[in-house]
Parts: C-alpha cells; sequence; structure tokens
C-alpha cells in the first residue's frame, strides 16, 4: 500500500510516497482502507518541524474510509462500515487529561495518509449516513473543535450572537453550527469574494478586519452594544484583544489557534470587568464526535470543501494552506 510519510526533523520537501505492507487487524482492531483525508493547521506545523515527530512518521491526523476487516471481539463496527477517525484515539468520554491526548494520529501515532490503517474500535467512529469520504475527512479535528466550542463550552441557544474569525475549515463549521442552532453569525475576513461567500453561508455580517483594526468595537456596535455571546477564537495574540472588545458581559471565548503567534499582551482589565470565560480548545471526545455526527445527520450540514489532492501531491496540498487562499477545507484523496 501507499502511504506518505515525513523524513525528520521535517519540511515540505522532506514529505515522501512511500510503499508499506498492508496491517491486520489484532483484537479490539478494525481495518479501515482510508480514501479521504484532510489538512489541517496542527498537521502543517508537524509537516514543517514544528512539533517533532519520530522519524519516518505516516502524516495525518483525519481518515475516512471502509471497514474492510475486522479483528477478534470487535463489536461496533461491521465490514462495509463507512467510518471517521478520532483526534484523540484514547480520549472516549469525560474530561481531557495526559493519558487521553496520547497517540494522536500523523503526530504521535501512526496517521491516516495511508491507502489501510489498522487501529483500535474506539479510534473510530461512524461516518454520517450521505457523506463521501471526502465530506466525512472534513470532521474528525475542524467540525469537532468547532462543535465543541460552541455547544459544548459556550453552550450556545436560539437568538445568541457567535463571533467566527476567518474562513478557514474551523471557522466555516462554526457558521454552519450556529446557523442551524438559531443563533445569528458575524464573521471576519479581508477578502471582499470571501465576504460574500461567508454572507452566503449565512453570516449576518461580515467585517474587514484588514481596513478596520478596531473591528471588535465595530462588531459589538453591529449587536447595537451589547456584544457577541460566544468566538471562536482561532487567531491568538494579535486578535484576542479585539475578541475580548466584542464579547458582552459574561460572553464565552473558545481559544483554538494560535495563528498570530505563541506570546502577546492580554488586556485582563478589559477581560475580568467583562466577567468573560475563555477556554482553550484542543478538538474533543469520541462521544462528543459521535454526538455531533447525529446533530449532521439531522440538520443536513454540507461541509464546505475548497480543492482536492491527491495524495502523492501532499507537499503542495501544504504549501496552498500556507498561501491561506482557501475558503473551508482542503482534502487529500487516496
Amino acid at each position: 500500500m501507499k502511504a506518505a510519510i515525513l523524513h525528520a526533523p521535517g519540511g515540505l520537501e522532506r514529505i515522501e510516497i512511500v510503499e508499506r505492507d498492508r496491517p491486520e487487524p489484532a483484537a479490539h482492531e478494525i481495518l479501515v482502507q482510508v480514501h479521504a483525508s484532510s489538512l489541517n493547521y496542527h498537521d502543517y506545523v508537524v509537516a514543517i518541524g514544528g512539533i517533532p515527530t519520530e522519524d519516518q512518521r505516516v502524516l495525518m491526523s483525519d481518515g475516512a474510509g471502509e471497514v474492510v476487516a475486522i479483528g477478534d471481539d470487535v463489536t461496533q463496527f461491521a465490514v462495509g462500515d463507512r467510518v471517521i477517525s478520532t483526534f484523540f484515539p484514547n480520549w472516549v468520554d469525560g474530561p481531557i487529561s495526559l493519558a487521553k491526548r496520547a497517540g494522536t494520529p500523523g503526530d504521535r501515532g501512526p496517521g491516516m495518509a495511508a491507502q489501510f490503517v489498522a487501529g483500535a474500535e474506539n479510534a473510530f467512529t461512524h461516518a454520517p449516513a450521505g457523506y463521501s469520504h471526502v465530506q466525512a475527512a472534513t470532521l474528525p479535528c475542524a467540525a469537532l473543535t468547532a462543535w465543541r466550542a460552541l455547544m459544548v463550552e459556550a453552550r450556545i441557544k436560539p437568538g445568541d450572537t457567535v463571533l467566527v474569525l476567518g474562513s478557514g475549515g474551523v471557522s466555516i463549521f462554526a457558521l454552519q453550527f450556529a446557523r442551524v442552532a438559531g443563533a445569528k453569525v458575524i464573521a471576519t475576513t479581508s477578502s471582499q469574494s470571501k465576504a460574500d461567500r461567508l454572507t452566503e453561508l449565512g453570516a449576518e455580517h461580515v467585517v474587514n478586519y484588514a481596513e478596520d483594526p478596531k473591528w471588535g468595537k465595530t462588531v459589538k456596535q453591529l449587536t447595537g452594544g451589547r456584544g457577541v455571546d460566544a468566538v471562536v477564537e482561532i487567531g491568538g495574540p494579535d486578535t484576542l484583544g479585539q475578541s475580548i472588545a466584542a464579547c458582552r458581559m459574561g460572553g464565552h471565548i473558545s481559544l483554538i489557534g494560535v495563528l498570530t503567534g505563541v506570546k502577546g499582551e492580554v488586556p485582563t482589565a478589559a477581560f475580568f470587568y467583562a466577567n468573560l470565560t475563555m477556554t482553550g480548545i484542543s478538538v474533543g471526545s469520541r462521544c462528543q464526535q459521535q454526538d455531533m455526527v447525529r446533530a449532521i445527520e439531522a440538520s443536513g450540514i454540507v461541509p464546505v470543501v475548497d480543492s482536492e489532492f491527491e495524495l502523492a501531491d501532499l507537499a503542495e496540498a501544504f504549501a496552498y494552506q500556507k498561501a491561506q487562499k482557501h475558503f473551508g477545507k482542503i482534502c487529500l484523496t487516496l
């Protein structure tokens, strides 16, 4: 079988497509023929060596495919089932812990950029009915992160207002989940063409952050001065201050990304004055993923796929991701 591996210490030029033996499932494991994956910022950081991993690690955290064999004592899947991977294979339910964070595919464990993957049945869930493999592959990281941010941590309800930043995978899913939950959405972008697409997806207002450096104040004004109930914060230090300025009293910020860096100043006075809460979000549990899949099937949400690359073009896909020209998810077909 073919697989995409990374030679240490990393770099897009050190990705190689190799032939490996097809694995066989052990007890409590399933063998999945992987048909698609999707690119996340985490995958890119691993690929360039920002997150060190072992030499010749198979890349990619997200995977979608079909069960082609099962090991002894498997009870949750049958041959022919369509499945998706989980970002944290050891986090089934309950609060996160160091042990539950271990083994992320493509990072601390074998990744999904391989035509066949064997893993514990608890490391997968069923894919939404009616989804293609490409659509299903967008869910394990980006969609679940957005789901946990809004539904689990912020606990949004009909009539709330949600602020999403940009038009990457997490932000688009957050917009879609918020809309089907009955919430209003305000989005930010620096592109008029992307603003138009965000509006088409249901954003009530779109603010151009490149033209408006005090966009947090503008967002608050768009809510009549009350502020937003929840923010899906993907930027980090350079955007956090504006996200705080956009919030209502008692609002919630889900800190998801560090696209602008890992250190910066926080306007602490404004934060505690507004009695805000902030939660660091690193994807979610298997049970949360199962809840999300049921909600997707009930709501009819369709993932926004920007483009598809073949396995052999994974380095090119990462370069496209780095350029930040995409809208929605970049996917990989195997």
